[in-house]
């Protein structure tokens, strides 16, 4: 199992990324975070919104974007998910319907910006039963096949220092290609806030962007950096 900070530090470039683990101190956490390379996807921010959505926008409001700015966290009283597009309003909606996680996720697409088709990640976790989550992670095929890999994986109740990493994209420095399917990840961190430190941290400088950590139900008090 690698630590967070070796998973992303050996990643030139994560894209965006969605994390679920559980701290030293027994908190149960999501994280998201972006990195960019280009002037539009620097040109954004994350913050709240009056209603308690955490939300992807760009610097300048005239300058909408439909792949680079969405809602990124949004809960309810049972659910919290969060992800890198518009797929988590999409999401959440479902749950609200009454449909169970593993159909809320399902049907989604990865986005249509080629050539590297960026896969939607996507978490919901049960604000009823503490420490469940489900990972969603919409994928173009590796292969010539230009239908959507869905992989759906259900995470239980995890240990403390333990967690599950997805990033978009993974990079050797000089190639960007589509990011593992996910990460088994160990974290150091004791506290909520030491995990902001730990994830912000190991982030590349010169690409980060922001990064959220939040407990389930908890999106009001997220600790939000940029």
């Amino acid at each position: 199992m690698d630590s967070l900070t070796d998973a992303l530090t050996t990643n030139p470039y994560p894209g965006r990324g969605v994390l679920w683990c559980r701290t030293g101190d027994g908190s149960t956490l999501g994280a998201y975070f972006l990195t960019g390379r280009s002037p539009a996807s620097q040109a954004r921010t994350l913050h709240r919104t009056p209603a308690g959505e955490l939300i992807v926008a760009p610097s300048d409001t005239r300058h909408h974007d439909h792949l680079r700015h969405y809602v990124a966290a949004r809960q309810s009283q049972d659910w919290l998910v969060f992800g890198n597009g518009e797929q988590v309003s999409a999401v959440a909606d479902r749950l609200a319907s009454g449909q169970p996680p593993a159909l809320a996720l399902d049907g989604l697409d990865y986005e249509p910006d080629p050539p590297i088709f960026t896969p939607r990640l996507t978490v919901i976790a049960d604000n009823r039963e503490t420490g469940r989550a489900w990972f969603g992670a919409a994928r173009r095929s590796s292969g010539k096949r230009t239908a959507t890999d869905r992989l759906t994986l259900h995470i239980g109740d995890p240990a403390p220092g333990e967690g599950v990493l997805m990033t978009t994209y993974r990079s050797d420095g000089q190639q960007i290609a589509t990011g593992a399917p996910f990460t088994e990840v160990h974290t150091g961190a004791h506290t909520p806030g030491d995990l902001m430190e730990e994830l912000w941290s190991a982030l590349p400088a010169q690409l980060r962007i922001a990064a959220a950590v939040f407990a389930p139900g908890g999106l009001t008090t997220a600790d939000i950096r940029s």
